[in-house]
């Protein structure tokens, strides 16, 4: 059986790195560390792990191109020994891609807590026009598409 794309729209034209990425994203989830994702101010956002028992050495995290991952590893103790082991001990990886532009500020571990706070730009909106070539029979046809961008409000220049 064949699944039926979120973007198989005509009118969604270059999204196939996304739904690819999406796909990866949602067969590598699974439900440990728990974690909250919250705003912070008009364009702060954080990620707060759940990651007690982990210690700064055992933690990492990595930013590579939009996709931010977080992995775990505690040292094995083979010295102690359980009578009973109700806190796992297990090793983890928790990937988040993030939107173009949102950039990581920083990260910090507080009473088995990881959090990390990243900051979003503000939205620029852009508008382009775009002139159109007549064609082989027009007086214009040896003209290029003329492709100007400027942006909506504020005075950054036209």
């Amino acid at each position: 059986m064949s699944r039926v794309s979120m973007f198989n729209s005509p009118l969604l034209l270059g999204f196939d790195q996304l739904e690819r990425t999406l796909d990866r994203l949602t067969k590598s989830a699974e439900g440990y560390p728990p974690y909250n994702i919250e705003r912070i101010g008009e364009d702060g956002l954080r990620i707060t792990l759940a990651v007690a028992g982990f210690t700064l050495d055992d933690l990492t995290v990595e930013l590579v191109e939009s996709q931010l991952t977080v992995r775990g590893k505690q040292a094995d103790e083979s010295d102690r020994v359980f009578l009973h082991r109700g806190i796992a001990a297990r090793q983890f990886q928790r990937a988040f891609m993030l939107a173009d532009g949102i950039e990581v500020t920083g990260a910090r571990l507080d009473n088995g807590l990881l959090a990390i706070d990243m900051v979003r730009p503000a939205a620029e909106p852009r508008i382009r026009n775009i002139r159109i070539d007549g064609g082989k029979g027009s007086a214009a046809s040896d003209t290029t598409i003329d492709i100007t961008a400027r942006r909506q409000g504020g005075s950054h220049g036209k």
